[in-house]
């Protein structure tokens, strides 16, 4: 089974989760995926699933100077956003377990 097929599927799923406490720019994001252990995701998969949710109106944006570099533009949950997050964390928390169950009845977990 190829793990970067799975990600794709649930890659706005885990972008909302990183976001749930921190706001974050993209590179932010990307490095907190990585250390969860989404080692494969890549970046412009992740800048893309950003654009995506802001346009789609979960996500507030803002832009905050930096000294060292360019301006840095941080995502940040709204209220859709987070709801959102409730409704597909328990969509995939109800998925993980029929596949658990699945996975158990057949000897494969």
């Amino acid at each position: 089974m190829d793990p970067t097929q799975l990600l794709k599927g649930v890659l706005d799923l885990a972008v909302l989760a990183v976001l749930r406490d921190d706001d974050g720019y993209g590179y932010d994001i990307l490095r907190r995926l990585r250390a969860a252990g989404l080692e494969d995701v890549g970046d412009a998969s992740v800048y893309g699933t950003l654009r995506r949710l802001f346009n789609s109106g979960l996500l507030t944006s803002y832009v905050v100077p930096s000294d060292e570099g360019p301006h840095r533009k941080y995502y940040a949950l709204n209220v859709a956003g987070r709801e959102e997050l409730q409704r597909s964390g328990k969509v995939w928390q109800g998925f993980a377990l029929i596949m658990d169950d699945l996975l158990r009845e057949r000897g494969t977990a």
